[in-house]
């Protein structure tokens, strides 16, 4: 099972689960209420109220093992949207750290007078216009001593395409889930199950 999906297949069995303890509350608070009004209250209703303790015991419990799972999914899919973050952010200061060297080159290559591709004197330029003028300076020093002027390719391949970084929660969402899931059962029939042990225990 994806970690995606599971979070919202027990997202959704937590807020069935919190209902229903909500429901089976307000039944017991009524419920002692009429216990409490009436002279035989308690005798009448003890076993209705037996079995709503049991059920909201039942409810309860399922409710916290799902809740305590969703926290172990929570942690599952924490972990690889971070380990998918940090790589990115590797993988793009190891790109900057690349432009950087591949700058320093163009400014040297024009400062030593030789003939760089239009793009990449653009991109010295977007870069740092004070370098750009300070190679372009130097440049003309150069040209100035009749100096064999090289011709360059560019250092960039504009032409490759860069893949798309995957959304690091695509691939949290995406990844498998470790580890044992509770087994998906109603709420209803967590109380049906508690009723009937009850009633067999009897």
């Amino acid at each position: 099972m994806k970690i995606g999906e599971a979070r919202q297949i027990y997202s959704a069995q937590i807020k069935e689960f919190q209902q229903q303890k909500i429901s089976l509350a307000k039944q017991k608070k009524d419920l002692e209420h009429k216990m409490n009004i009436l002279p035989d209250g308690k005798e009448q209703y003890a076993n209705e109220a037996a079995t709503l303790e049991l059920s909201y015991n039942a409810v309860s419990e399922k409710y916290d093992e799902y809740r305590n799972f969703m926290e172990k999914i929570m942690e599952q899919h924490m972990l690889l949207f971070n380990a998918e973050a940090t790589k990115q952010q590797g993988e793009a200061m190891e790109e900057y750290a690349l432009d950087q060297v591949k700058l320093m080159e163009v400014a040297r290559r024009i400062g030593r007078g030789d003939i760089v591709p239009a793009s990449d004197e653009q991109k010295l330029m977007e870069y740092s216009m004070e370098l750009y003028m300070s190679a372009k300076n130097l440049a003309m020093l150069s040209e100035l001593q009749d100096k064999d002027r090289k011709k360059h390719d560019s250092l960039w391949d504009d032409d490759e395409e860069k893949p798309d970084n995957p959304d690091p929660m695509d691939v949290a969402n995406d990844g498998t889930l470790q580890g044992a899931a509770p087994e998906i059962v109603s709420a209803e029939e967590v109380v049906a199950s508690a009723v009937g042990d009850a009633g067999s225990a009897v």
